[in-house]
């Protein structure tokens, strides 16, 4: 089981836009905020948002390079993956793969892509029974 993710962001306050309203759909509540940051909790797994220090923002992210690709979180049924992709659409996130969509990850896969504000791509995929529901 993940105990904890921690990522650092180039702007708190955009990132709280969107990582606050997509958590929330997963089930996460906030946890705790500082004032670099702030975290989410689902039972014992919690992600932490952390402003990124002034001197390493030059650098930025990119999915490509060497570290973290990807984070990809459960959706509880199609139905709900559904909801998340109409809830990013309607908010302005950049969505990904759209013309595959939900079979961007393969035939039988059902599954949202999208990039949080520093392009760091985000997936919520559904159980792999198509009857599952809520």
């Amino acid at each position: 089981m993940l105990h904890h993710v921690e990522v650092y962001v180039s702007n708190l306050e955009a990132s709280l836009r969107f990582w606050t309203p997509l958590l929330g759909h997963l089930g996460y509540r906030e946890y705790q905020r500082w004032s670099e940051g702030v975290s989410y909790i689902d039972g014992d797994t919690y992600i932490c948002l952390v402003q990124a220090p002034a001197e390493h923002l030059q650098a930025g992210f990119h999915r490509k390079r060497v570290g973290l690709n990807h984070l990809a979180f459960h959706g509880r049924s199609r139905q709900h993956v559904d909801e998340i992709a109409a809830w990013a659409r309607g908010a302005k996130v950049s969505c990904l793969y759209e013309e595959r969509y939900p079979y961007a990850g393969g035939s039988g896969y059902y599954a949202f892509f999208c990039e949080d504000p520093d392009r760091m791509k985000v997936e919520v995929v559904a159980p792999e029974r198509p009857d599952s529901t809520s």
